[in-house]
C-alpha cells in the first residue's frame, strides 16, 4: 500500500532565489521583499502556481527575488500583462509590484482598468514619491516644491494620493503598509491574498538616495503613534501613545476631526468606528495627512464583488451552452460555400 507523503511546509528561504539583491543598501525595499517572503511561507502557497509581474522601475526587480514565476514586463503595462496572464490561466495566484511612477504616470490608465474589472490579483505599490532608478526625478505622488533633476525650482504639481485613485477606480479591496512595520505588513498582505478580486496595497517606502526621509513626519519613532492610526475593521478609529486620540465626524457635516477623549465632554461614544465596506470613510481616511491628522494604515476598505475572470467564464460558458452543437466534419465537407442569415 502507498501512502502519500504530505508536502513539506515552505519557509521564506524557500521563495528566496540565488540572484543578488541589487537595491540600494538601507532601501525599504529589502523590507518589503522580506515580508512578502514570510507571508508566502505562512499562507502555504505553491511556488510553481504563484507568478510576480512587474514594469519598470527599482520595484520591478522583484521578479528575480522570488524563487517563483515571474515576468519583468514594461513601463506601467504589468496590470494588462496580468490580467491577460489571469484570463488564460485563472488558477495562477498572481502578484503584481510596481512604483508609484510606474503605476501612477505612464500606467494610470492600466491600474485604473485592473481596479474597475476587479481581476483577482495582489497589487503591492511601493511609493516612494520619487523616480529612483532614474535618478531621483519627481513622480505623480511628489509634494509641492520637490527640488528634483526635473523639477530643480520645485514642483508645481498637485501630487495623486494612490489610496484615493485607487477607491475612486473602483477598487473594492484598499489597503496601506508601511515598509518598517514587519509586524503589520503581513496580516495586510494576507488580507489583501484572500480578498476575491482586485486587491490593492500602498507601501509608504522609503528611497535612502533621492528622497530619504519624506514620510518621517508620520513614520519616525518619536511620531508614530501619534500621527499614524491602524485601522482595524469594527474597531474604534483611536489613536496616540496613550490611545486617547480619536477621529469623529465634526458636528453637523461629513468632515471628520481629531478628538481628545475625555476633553470637553468627549466619550469613547463620540468616537467613529471603522467600517471597512464603507466606501465614504475609506475616502475620508485616505485623504487624511500628516501633522493634522493621523496617517491611515491598514485595510481602508474590503466590500468584495463579482470578479473579472469569473464573470468572463460565466458568460463565455453561457455562449457556449446556448449555441447550437457544431460538427467540424459536416462543416469541412459541405462545400465552398456558405450561406450566413
Amino acid at each position: 500500500m502507498n501512502i502519500a507523503t504530505p508536502p513539506e511546509k515552505l519557509t521564506a528561504k524557500d521563495f528566496t532565489t540565488d540572484q543578488e539583491v541589487r537595491w540600494c543598501p538601507g532601501c525599504g525595499d529589502y523590507a518589503i521583499l522580506k515580508s512578502v517572503r514570510s507571508t508566502l511561507a505562512d499562507l502555504g502557497v505553491e511556488r510553481h502556481n504563484t507568478v510576480f509581474i512587474s514594469g519598470i522601475g527599482c520595484a520591478a526587480r522583484f521578479p528575480y527575488y522570488m524563487e517563483t514565476y515571474g515576468f519583468h514586463t514594461i513601463h506601467g503595462r504589468a496590470p494588462s500583462i496580468a490580467t491577460g496572464l489571469k484570463v488564460a490561466n485563472p488558477e495562477l495566484d498572481i502578484w503584481v509590484i510596481s512604483g508609484d511612477g510606474d503605476a501612477l504616470s505612464i500606467g494610470g490608465n492600466h491600474l485604473l482598468h485592473l481596479l474597475r474589472r476587479n481581476v483577482d490579483m495582489q497589487f503591492l505599490l511601493f511609493n516612494n514619491e520619487i523616480y529612483g532608478l532614474t535618478k531621483g526625478q519627481y513622480s505623480p505622488t511628489s509634494r509641492p516644491g520637490t527640488r528634483s533633476p526635473s523639477t530643480p525650482q520645485g514642483s508645481v504639481d498637485n501630487p495623486v494620493s494612490a489610496a484615493s485613485f485607487a477607491l475612486g477606480a473602483g477598487g473594492r479591496f484598499v489597503a496601506r503598509s508601511i515598509d518598517t512595520l514587519q509586524k503589520h505588513m503581513p496580516p495586510v498582505l494576507k488580507r489583501a491574498h484572500e480578498n476575491p478580486g482586485a486587491s490593492f496595497v500602498e507601501i509608504f517606502q522609503n528611497c535612502i538616495v533621492y528622497n530619504d526621509g519624506i514620510f518621517n513626519h508620520f513614520t519616525g519613532r518619536d511620531v508614530a503613534s501619534d500621527q499614524q492610526i491602524d485601522v482595524i475593521h469594527g474597531e474604534p478609529l483611536i489613536f496616540g501613545a496613550e490611545q486617547n486620540k480619536g477621529l469623529r465626524l465634526k458636528p453637523g457635516t461629513m468632515e471628520l476631526e481629531v478628538v481628545t477623549i475625555g476633553e470637553s465632554g468627549i466619550s469613547m461614544d463620540d468616537v467613529l468606528v471603522h467600517d471597512e465596506t464603507n466606501r465614504t470613510l475609506a475616502s475620508m481616511l485616505a485623504a487624511m495627512e500628516a501633522p493634522t491628522f493621523p496617517v491611515a494604515i491598514g485595510v481602508l476598505y474590503c466590500n468584495p464583488g463579482p470578479s473579472y475572470v469569473e464573470s468572463l467564464r460565466n458568460q463565455s460558458e453561457a455562449a457556449k451552452n446556448a449555441a447550437p452543437k457544431a460538427d467540424i466534419n459536416d462543416l469541412l465537407r459541405s462545400g465552398h460555400t456558405w450561406e450566413i442569415d
